[in-house]
């Protein structure tokens, strides 16, 4: 059964995908995404290994569904400033080909925590790949190489997620900051709570709360703005170690600025 949070993410992701889709490629992806059996056992399990065995944050449904809202919303704003996508610019797909491609690896990105935290980019990768081409062949049914090239965007921006592999697309480069943004105080709410001692990954959940909001817009010198707002100091870990790292590392660094604030204190650009 789907939390209200999910439920309301469904509907973010469908409204913003279908005026993104005037095809309806993008549309298909979603629809499938969120509704394929599958997709949502790897998801939930995901959570299960995150939360119950490791005790770090949420890696599951509302999560990977937070992704790719904020993918979408990072979609929009170059399509907006007119910077095209890798499949664009090799003229190996349009608008809406990167898009599904970034859809299924925002959906898909954290299955590998299926597998434990080690190389679960790489993990999720191969994981990923079966459902990714289960999706592309309903909507790509008689091009190959739309298929190829999609699938192969997809799985680049699966295994590049945390930020310690090269990447080189611009799709790749947007899954990477996307997933960096999803560290408001909810994401934390579950294994907090469930917390009986110190962990390992208690840095990511206690940081991970004191983040209040985290907010994607169009910027004023770039075409990307992201403001990061926290009630107390330990939110930096959580801009300065994880979404600074990740920016850096993603091929869209060129395209954003960054800022953060602490409540009562002054708003601090690093980007």
């Amino acid at each position: 059964m789907r939390s209200l949070k999910e439920l309301s993410l469904d509907k973010k992701i469908l409204a913003l995908v279908n005026v993104l889709s005037p095809s309806g490629k993008a549309t298909k992806a979603a629809e499938f995404l969120l509704g394929d059996s599958e997709i949502r056992a790897m998801q939930d399990y995901a959570n299960t290994v995150s939360i119950k065995r490791l005790g770090y944050n949420d890696h599951g449904p509302v999560h990977m569904r937070t992704v790719a809202l904020n993918t979408l919303r990072m979609m929009e704003l170059f399509r907006k400033a007119r910077i095209k996508t890798s499949l664009e610019l090799e003229e190996s797909g349009d608008f809406e080909d990167s898009l599904v491609a970034v859809l299924m690896a925002g959906f898909l990105h954290d299955v590998g925590m299926t597998m434990g935290r080690q190389d679960h980019e790489i993990h999720g990768s191969y994981l990923a790949a079966p459902l990714i081409d289960r999706l592309l062949q309903r909507i790509y049914p008689d091009n190959i190489l739309l298929r190829v090239s999609v699938r192969s965007v997809a799985l680049e921006s699966i295994s590049g997620h945390m930020g310690n592999r090269t990447i080189h697309s611009l799709e790749a480069g947007v899954i990477l900051v996307a997933d960096g943004c999803d560290m408001e105080k909810g994401r934390a709410r579950i294994p907090i709570a469930l917390a009986s001692g110190p962990r390992v990954g208690d840095i990511h959940k206690y940081s991970a709360n004191a983040i209040t909001y985290v907010r994607i817009s169009a910027g004023k010198e770039k075409p990307i703005r992201i403001d990061v707002s926290m009630s107390a100091e330990v939110g930096l870990f959580q801009v300065e170690e994880v979404l600074l790292g990740k920016i850096a590392a993603s091929t869209a660094k060129g395209y954003i600025e960054l800022y953060a604030e602490v409540t009562g204190k002054e708003s601090k650009r690093y980007l």
